[in-house]
């Protein structure tokens, strides 16, 4: 039992090309997860100079193990360094482009115009794709972006479908990429100063503490010391908190706009989130590539997204400014499922090998979700460790035996339905 190569290289339909999906990559699990469930790309930082400092990020070394990894399934990788930095990190910004130099990246993500010269100064051949932290809102800004070589830009989250559709025609060559799916930030193209304000970690160098999740009072100058909540609940209001983003429901306006790139955001969310939403879009991607005509969005496609983690979905500002309903007040993470293993292989006596990341017990009603947009249903009626003891439970970071699951491959996933609660 291995885990299949997957290869969506891009087609072309008249002048449209098929977009890419481009994935988050935590770290290299993360990464295998994301190839294994249909990433066409996938995004990852080195320890520094990226803007997700708190993921576990990769090592020089891991970087290259990662582009190797990526490159042998088919799979572009592109590396972020899209901080920015201040003068006194750019000797050793300059010694890590060094470093990363014998990588065959298939970009590099950037966003502060001295970073990018430097790039193109060290790295000359190497494709820049210009971060939605450089706040791109108009086909002027992109154009220029295109003039001083950037050959991809993450338009801003801020801009709405008609006006990435125009910069789309204004741009000819140029490639565009919008995120689909994934947190919003309550600042401008995400560039917050709450964090550094606050903590004293600096977002804009990938230490964000998301400070807009937390809770708020509001204090009357007159009165110091007294704390009047903003109350929806008894836990307080989360006044600068925003829905996820969610555009599967509208697939097809963006493919037919010209985007190149369809993007998830996520670096810092595990490997059950990155596994379902990637198939989900995979899926669709695919449905509609195929057959435009006959595309339809598939009911299990929003049950399936509604199964993750997430603080209830909006659609941004693509159809405009986002509304009241657009925000979460409540700030709680909607959880119906929970990832409880993973499968690692075949063990020696044919049954299936599983790592368990959450409390399993004999009995229990889970579901197997594989590559494709499908999943199966199984009830757990044995298992064993290695050494073939039976067990009645298992805990997180064993390894146990079940019986052998046909067509289980490693990477596929396992979760458990939960009672339906709102979480922290």
């Amino acid at each position: 039992m291995t885990s299949t190569a997957i290869t969506i290289g891009n087609s072309r339909r008249g002048d449209r090309v098929k977009p890419e999906l481009l994935a988050p990559a935590g770290n290299m699990e993360k990464l295998k997860v994301a190839i294994r469930y249909g990433a066409d790309a996938v995004y990852l930082g080195g320890k520094a100079f990226g803007l997700r400092n708190l993921a576990d990020n990769f090592t020089v070394a891991e970087l290259a193990e990662a582009a190797g990894y990526a490159h042998r399934h088919g799979v572009k990788v592109y590396l972020t360094v899209n901080a920015f930095p201040g003068n006194g990190a750019l000797e050793t910004l300059e010694a890590f482009l060094d470093e990363i130099e014998p990588i065959p990246f298939d970009g590099l993500i950037a966003a502060d115009p001295g970073v990018i010269a430097l790039i193109r100064e060290k790295l000359p051949a190497r494709e820049i794709h210009l971060s939605t932290q450089a706040n791109t809102t108009n086909w002027k800004s992109a154009s220029f972006w295109h003039s001083q070589g950037v050959g991809r830009v993450n338009l801003a989250r801020e801009v709405p479908l008609d006006e990435v559709r125009e910069t789309a025609q204004k741009c000819p060559g140029l490639e565009l990429e919008a995120f689909v799916h994934g947190a919003m930030c309550i600042s401008y193209s995400g560039r917050c100063l709450l964090s550094s304000a606050m903590t004293g970690r600096d977002a804009n160098h990938g230490e964000c503490t998301q400070p807009c999740r937390w809770n708020y009072a509001i204090v009357e100058e007159t009165r110091p010391g007294e704390y009047f909540p903003i109350v929806e609940d008894d836990s307080g209001s989360f006044i600068f908190n925003s829905k996820d983003l969610c555009l599967i429901e509208h697939l097809p306006e963006i493919i037919e706009s010209g985007v190149h790139s369809l993007k998830i955001e996520g670096r810092m969310k595990g490997i059950y989130y990155a596994a379902s939403v990637i198939r989900v879009y995979r899926a669709a991607i695919d449905s509609y590539w195929e057959n435009p005509a006959g595309y339809r969005l598939k009911q299990e496609w929003l049950e399936e997204l509604s199964k993750v983690s997430h603080r209830g979905y909006t659609t941004g500002f693509l159809f405009g400014k986002p509304r009241d309903v657009d925000h979460e007040y409540l700030s709680r993470y909607i959880r119906s499922y929970e990832f409880v293993a993973m499968v690692q292989g075949s063990a020696p006596d044919g049954g299936t090998l599983l790592g368990v990341r959450n409390r399993l017990k004999v009995g229990d009603t889970l579901e197997l979700i594989g590559q494709g947009a499908e999943f199966t249903s199984f009830t757990l009626t044995e298992m064993s460790d290695e050494e073939g003891n039976p067990l009645e439970v298992a805990h997180a970071n064993q390894r146990v035996v079940i019986p052998h699951f046909p067509g289980a491959c490693e990477f596929d996933l396992i979760r458990r339905e939960k009672p339906l609660k709102v979480a922290e």
